[in-house]
């Protein structure tokens, strides 16, 4: 998926979600899901970062 404008809506509302999208199953997406444990901001920074990297 290359929209990112929909990547980007994703990552605030569905962080892990989108970092799935853009990078598939892997060490990225599972320091998303950590960090959505902790809280959920540091997330969203982590998915807009990778999305639009």
């Amino acid at each position: 998926m290359d929209n990112k404008l929909v990547l980007i809506v994703i990552s605030i509302f569905l962080a892990p979600l989108a970092v799935f999208l853009k990078k598939g199953a892997g060490k990225d997406l599972i320091i998303n899901i950590v960090l959505c444990f902790f809280l959920y901001l540091p997330a969203v920074i982590h998915a807009l970062w990778i999305t639009t990297k």
